[in-house]
């Protein structure tokens, strides 16, 4: 698949072929949503927490005796039936972590960088380095190259390069910087466009081809 390689003033100066391996990749709808699924569960913290009859304070002796008075029996008034009782089948601390084969994520991944490719959202750039160090220069680089969508920013290496993207783009919403060998497919599928500048496209290959 070729695309169109552009300048940061969002002008073609010429085609780069996408290596087939990871951007001409079979499709996998199942794989793709157990990778996002697995995604989604990890980072939960699950440290909700409910009070079982046991953590409620009160409730040490039984409210009335057990025969004699109609009414129902009771032994406590911190059971779950009672107002400021203790609860039961509510959630308590625990770990939502899914496992997921390495082979399986890159898969997904070159899924979903597959379909995002075949959608035009891939913007090839041939350097993404500025010599003024603007956040109103990085906000009309990114309106030149993508209009009014949102962008994730995918670089090669964390070099001085990458932590000054990261500092120009801190305060642009609808923005992210992200390393190649940190992609994962919650952000590919969140943001409408894929910018990268050519050794990205080299950094993938290693990395999933």
């Amino acid at each position: 698949m070729k695309v169109d390689v552009l300048n940061l003033e969002g002008k073609k100066i010429r085609e780069v072929e996408l290596p087939a391996s990871v951007f001409e990749a079979k499709i996998n709808i199942d794989l793709m949503h157990q990778a996002y699924t697995r995604q989604m569960a990890n980072a939960r913290l699950g440290t909700h927490e409910t009070k079982t009859r046991s953590n409620v304070r009160g409730g040490g002796r039984k409210p009335w005796k057990q025969k004699g008075t109609g009414r129902a029996r009771q032994g406590s008034i911190r059971a779950a039936q009672w107002v400021g009782g203790g609860r039961i089948h509510t959630p308590h601390p625990r770990s939502y972590e899914q496992s997921m084969p390495k082979k399986m994520r890159q898969a997904a991944l070159r899924s979903v960088l597959t379909v995002k490719a075949a959608d035009a959202g891939i913007v090839v750039v041939d350097d993404f380095s500025f010599e003024e160090s603007k956040t109103r220069v990085m906000a009309q680089t990114l309106t030149n190259l993508v209009g009014e969508q949102t962008v994730l920013l995918l670089l090669p290496a964390k070099d001085q390069n990458y932590e000054s993207v990261m500092r120009l783009t801190s305060n642009i919403d609808g923005a992210k910087v992200l390393l190649a060998s940190y992609l994962n497919i919650r952000d590919v599928l969140s943001f409408d466009k894929v910018v990268m500048p050519l050794k990205t496209i080299e950094a993938l290959s290693a990395h999933l081809g």
